[in-house]
């Protein structure tokens, strides 16, 4: 009961400002939060189809979020989810708290481009460029109630399906012809964000991107080094066993000369 009406007074602060929202109208006022602050942060488009708060259960669910490709790179997702799921923990008084954010079974693309740019690590750098600076002042008080102070203890992504997408990468004369894969990332825990004194809410979603952006860069830059080398030593090994049969004829033809 105690995280049902914590949910109630969390709304009721997100949707303060002069104009009344039934609770049918809160959901699309998150929403379009989530796109304007994002899209602002991330210097590229970001989408949700709806937002859906279970007031008793103390939970709201993201539904269908995408974040475009930055500028440079294809016309695709970068990153696409169908639910991103918070579950509330203490929200009567600031900072309020978010027990876990969960992110299921996001696709992620990371894509480099001729000179060997990240499409993610353009992201990570828009964010790095667009966020507000942080100062050496007191710990932050909320005097804004439609943009509380808010703690997240834990986010756990899970099934992430990562595409790899070198096509534009040149090689050179290694000549490598598969440049795109799909794999499959372990289930990880981004941390928490916001400790110990909250962060302010409109800042809290490209946070979010934030954390995981580091990982998943950490493992696509891993995975791809690896394929690349493994992609690279498959056609050395290639390489030589023409020359290798080259050289044996060569060897056979002057045996030939030699004992005709």
């Amino acid at each position: 009961m105690k995280k049902g009406l914590g949910i109630f007074a969390l709304v009721a602060l997100l949707i303060v400002g002069g104009v009344w929202y039934m609770f049918s109208g809160a959901g699309d006022f998150i929403r379009s939060q989530i796109e304007q602050q994002g899209s602002k942060y991330l210097a590229t488009t970001v989408s949700v189809l709806k937002v859906d708060l279970a007031l008793t259960d103390g939970r709201m669910t993201i539904s269908n979020l995408d974040i475009k490709n930055p500028q440079g790179f294809s016309n695709q997702n970068a990153f696409s989810v169908d639910a991103v799921t918070l579950d509330l923990g203490e929200v009567i008084n600031e900072p309020y708290v978010i027990q876990t954010i969960s992110i299921n079974a996001p696709e992620i693309l990371y894509e480099v481009d001729k000179d060997g740019k990240g499409n993610l690590i353009a992201l990570k750098n828009n964010l790095a460029a667009n966020l507000p600076k942080i100062k050496n002042e007191p710990a932050p008080t909320s005097q804004d109630l439609a943009n509380p102070l808010v703690i997240v203890e834990n986010i756990t992504v899970n099934n992430v399906r990562l595409k790899l997408n070198f096509e534009k990468l040149p090689t050179g004369e290694l000549n490598i012809e598969t440049k795109a894969y799909e794999i499959s990332l372990p289930t990880f825990n981004a941390g928490s964000i916001g400790q110990p004194n909250g962060l302010p809410a409109d800042q809290l979603g490209v946070a979010v991107v934030q954390v995981m952006l580091d990982n998943v860069i950490a493992a696509a830059k891993s995975e791809a080094k690896k394929r690349l080398e493994d992609e690279a030593k498959k056609k050395v090994k290639e390489e030589l066993k023409k020359q290798k049969d080259k050289l044996l004829e060569k060897t056979k033809d002057k045996l030939k000369g030699l004992f005709n």
